[in-house]
């Protein structure tokens, strides 16, 4: 079977079109016409900026949809670093959720994605910082890459690279590593080890994503020198879609729902502005890709290629497009005989999707079950329908990881389905299904990732395709399919999910951190999931000597796929603090397993599993504490409450409607989570009942929240302001403003100590100013900046205390900090002595 496209990059794009919850794109009448627009233009914008969210998506769409160029967001990070809205995910599974929602604004605005290694390691206020820690030269290569690969002629910064310091140093950063890599991407002497697999490449012109926001005010913009700008009406209206350029990159933005930019859409005019910063000049300042051909003649042998897209174009049939094969075919046909690798590639992979829509040809291949491990046999359940008059034949199936083919020489006339079942055996060396860049373990800053060709990718790619070699009026043509699990749910319908490759056997505990703050014993569960039938092994914990754990192992036998079965230890502590991590290990056949599967399911990106090593910190530290009933108010997302329970409180989740005064009473402290006067709009009529339980002897600890998008300014029942001060470095120096504070000292002594070994920051969104009825007790700063005071506040009102915090609590917990356990019980213990 003669391969016509390359594979390698085919898979890649393949991976790209299984955004949306694997549901198979079909293209209507609109969609086909505005795809063959696209096919006549041979330009490409790639614009950068730092995290999922930065992006311009007016620009984007605006250059992809009515520009119609090749437009890829390249972000520097997947955002790992942030909160989450919308769930208790930080971290790296933030990162893949972060990820997804970017994939669905780009199937929305109509660009690509694009990422480097680099880390979100948390907020930065400075590039030097910023660059210190992702490895500059790692990340710059990156950078490199992207251009080299993606092969813009035109570069978007989205931040300034001239105002270090004066925003987030990530922002700074991606733009002086675009402008570094705009001349070194040329150079082939920089990077030689990727010109293996890819070519130098010098885009023509590199901008910078300007506005009002960067110059402080409209009106200081409105006196700006404006000569070496170009100015976009991003406001049009695509009668095709029935929606305006903004409303479209309105709907993409608002994909980033654990960030919270869910939003109206908007209408009407509206510019935007790219200063020129270096590369071929302007002659003239209305058009971006000024002395840039983007026609089919830039390359070599593809005059006659455009001349007859050109043509279908302009007499594109809406009612029947399926006229336009015979001359889509010898297109393509055409377009295999250009030498310019580059856009024959992309152009083959856009050609073929049309050629695919405008016959009405449905092709997949849908395994029968979700997931298989190695050696298991699957079945692959083939369909194929031509829904048009052309001449098309299926020759032949071709299973691209298995070296499997099939010849069908199968003739699909009109609306006639063709089945097919494919058996596969899975090979025994096939890797399993997970996130390529969480494959290894990287440094605070970096993704490790050993393939250079997966650096970038936004996916891994799915586990297996179907190559459907097709002939379409006398013309071979391959099209592939990433192969599917697709099911019916009775609420939902027609479902589709990746196929996944998995262990035989996955293990995991729902206590990710274990405090022992007494001589107590404490119970710990493991389940273990079978991933094919009839495993039997078994299981046991890796932990360190002075740690005892029994049984020392159990037996493991579980007969059937998908059944778990689950096996409780004992832990017994030492007697000194300590800190380790327990490690589950299922032996099958002289095979460890000691991977964790974790199932990321939310409704608006598609639904994704992650491998990661199953373990749970163990944390033997000395705290006391008062009190015992907490009554916790849910904000955007955290594990406080769990985290609580770990050192002997009784938690309750409280419903913010059900908020009065009888409910308040029996809590000895109600805690309010994460951005929940953010998020929660009934605070906004039950602060006074809170108020009121603490003036009558209650204790109530406030978490951080924005200052932006308050449901009350009323958060205290002094005067309080939030601002924007944080503290990025998580070993900042504290100082102790109120050493003698019973929060510092009851029930536990707090000392430099506890502020040992936190992770990513200090906290943020610190109050600016406070009335004389708090106390401020702690202080602490990022270097070169002022001491910040508004860490944790405490005032009495009544009987009671009130506690504003932004410490990040909400980080430390799952991290097994034990200072911050500590402290937080002293907040907690506020007004109670022993006898309590």
């Amino acid at each position: 079977m003669k391969r016509l496209i390359n594979i390698t990059i085919c898979l890649a794009i393949c991976a790209l079109s299984l955004l949306q919850a694997q549901i198979p794109k079909k293209l209507n009448s609109s969609e086909i016409f505005e795809a063959v627009q696209k096919l006549n233009v041979l330009g490409s914008v790639l614009y950068v900026a730092a995290h999922p969210d930065d992006e311009n998506t007016r620009l984007i769409s605006y250059m992809a949809n009515s520009v119609k160029a090749r437009t890829a967001y390249l972000s520097i990070t997947r955002g790992d670093g942030g909160q989450n809205l919308i769930g208790p995910e930080l971290r790296d599974l933030l990162g893949l959720i972060r990820t997804q929602e970017l994939l669905a604004a780009r199937s929305i605005d109509g660009g690509e994605q694009l990422f480097t290694r680099a880390n979100d390691f948390g907020f930065s206020k400075h590039p030097d910082e910023t660059l210190k820690i992702w490895d500059k030269d790692a990340v710059l290569s990156d950078v490199v890459w992207a251009i080299r690969t993606f092969k813009p002629d035109i570069i978007i910064n989205r931040f300034n690279h001239r105002t270090p310091g004066s925003t987030h140093g990530h922002h700074t950063s991606s733009a002086m590593l675009s402008l570094e890599a705009f001349d070194l991407a040329a150079n082939p002497k920089v990077n030689p080890e990727q010109l293996k697999f890819t070519s130098t490449w010098q885009p023509k012109r590199i901008f910078f994503n300007t506005s009002w926001w960067f110059y402080g005010n409209e009106e200081n913009f409105e006196k700006a020198d404006k000569s070496n700008m170009i100015t976009f009406d991003v406001g049009v209206y695509y009668p095709l879609k029935g929606l305006s350029n903004n409303e479209v990159a309105a709907i993409a933005s608002s994909q980033h729902l654990c960030q919270g930019f869910g939003r109206l859409t908007n209408r009407g005019s509206q510019n935007e502005y790219i200063e020129f910063l270096k590369g071929e000049k302007l002659n003239d300042n209305s058009n971006i890709f000024d002395g840039i051909d983007t026609s089919w003649n830039r390359i070599k042998g593809g005059t006659a290629v455009g001349e007859i897209l050109t043509k279908i174009e302009s007499n594109f049939n809406f009612t029947n497009p399926e006229q336009h094969l015979p001359d889509l075919v010898k297109a393509y046909q055409l377009l295999q005989n250009v030498e310019d690798e580059h856009w024959k590639q992309i152009k083959s992979e856009e050609l073929l999707a049309v050629i695919e829509a405008c016959a009405g040809l449905y092709l997949e291949a849908a395994s029968a079950v979700a997931t298989a491990t190695p050696l298991d046999t699957v079945t692959i359940n083939i369909e194929a329908i031509n829904r048009s008059n052309s001449n098309i034949t299926l020759n032949g199936l071709y299973l691209q990881e298995l070296s499997k083919q099939i010849d069908t020489n199968k003739p699909l006339l009109n609306n006639e389905i063709f089945n097919y079942q494919l058996e596969a055996s899975i090979d025994k060396n096939t890797g399993y299904t997970s996130a390529y860049w969480l494959l290894d373990e990287g440094s605070t800053g970096m993704y490790k990732v050993k393939n250079q060709k997966q650096i970038g990718q936004p996916l891994s790619e799915p586990a297996m395709h179907v190559v459907f070699n097709i002939a379409v009026e006398g013309i071979n043509l391959e099209i592939i399919k990433p192969v599917v699990y697709r099911y019916s749910k009775p609420d939902k319908g027609e479902q589709y999910k990746p196929f996944e490759i998995l262990p035989k056997a996955t293990v995991k505990s729902n206590e990710k951190v274990m405090i022992f703050n007494n001589g107590s014993a404490k119970t710990i569960s493991f389940s273990v999931q079978a991933n094919t039938n009839n495993i039997k092994g078994k299981l046991r914990l890796k932990h360190p000597n002075n740690w005892r754990i029994s049984p020392s192992e159990y037996d493991v036998d579980i007969p059937l796929k998908n059944d778990e079965r689950t096996y409780v230890f004992t832990i017994e502590a030492p007697q000194n603090e300590d800190e380790t991590y327990l490690i589950p290990q299922v032996e099958i056949d002289g095979e460890i397993y000691s991977q964790e599967k974790i199932e990321i399911d939310y409704s608006h990106i598609p639904f994704q599993t992650v491998l990661l090593q199953s373990k749970t910190k163990l944390v033997k530290l000395d705290i006391e504490k008062q009190g015992n009933l907490i009554g916790y108010i849910e904000g955007a997302g955290d594990v406080v409450p769990e985290s609580l329970k770990q050192i002997g409180y009784e938690v309750e989740i409280i419903n913010p409607d059900n908020i009065n005064a009888e409910l308040l009473e029996k809590y000895d402290a109600i805690v309010t989570g994460i951005r929940a006067y953010n998020t929660i709009d009934a605070l906004r009529y039950k602060q006074q009942i809170l108020f009121d339980y603490v003036e009558k002897g209650g204790n109530l600890i406030v978490q951080y929240n924005t200052s932006s998008g308050l449901v009350t300014r009323e958060l205290a029942p002094f005067d309080l302001k939030l601002s924007r001060d944080r503290v990025a470095d998580e070993t900042a120096a504290v100082e102790f403003l109120a050493p003698n504070h019973p929060v510092l000292n009851f029930p536990n002594k707090i000392t430099a100590k506890d502020f040992n070994n936190w992770t990513q920051e200090r906290g943020l969104y610190f109050p600016g100013e406070w009335s004389n009825d708090f106390t401020a007790i702690l202080a602490m700063n990022d270097s070169n900046e002022s001491p910040k005071h508004g860490s944790l506040l405490v005032a009495q009102h009544g009987k009671g205390f009130y506690v504003y915090t932004g410490l990040s609590f909400f980080r430390e917990f799952p991290e097994g900090v034990s200072g911050a356990y500590r402290l937080f019980a002293n907040m907690l213990s506020l007004g109670k002595t022993s006898s309590n």
